[in-house]
């Protein structure tokens, strides 16, 4: 399972780097029955770093961040997520907490990730 949680993090921090211009420094991932929890680390710009300094900035990069994230997934998923894992992505969910740079994203699928 280890090398599972492995591919998955590097499929979440690929499509984050693409996106950004910056993947997470550090991604930890649960799988409990279907859903897959990520809890990611660093995963601000330094220009996002920048705008965050205010309180409308840190809306901003809010906003942004996880719109864009949920978004991305309900137009197209990452390439192999679903094979990886051999399950079907139902939703999305995700947050980020600006100020201490902190994302959470919880995977909900079809059925119980072997």
């Amino acid at each position: 399972m280890s090398k599972k949680i492995h591919d998955f993090n590097d499929i979440i921090r690929k499509l984050r780097k693409k996106i950004f211009g910056k993947g997470p420094e550090r991604i930890h991932t649960v799988f409990v029955q279907n859903m897959a929890i990520s809890t990611l680390y660093g995963n601000l710009t330094p220009a996002e770093q920048f705008i965050a300094r205010t309180t409308e900035g840190k809306e901003t990069v809010h906003r942004a961040r996880t719109k864009l994230i949920q978004n991305l997934y309900a137009s197209s998923l990452p390439e192999g997520l679903e094979d990886l894992l051999g399950v079907k992505l139902n939703y999305l969910f995700s947050d980020i907490k600006v100020e201490e740079d902190i994302a959470v994203s919880v995977f909900l699928f079809e059925a119980n990730i072997q």
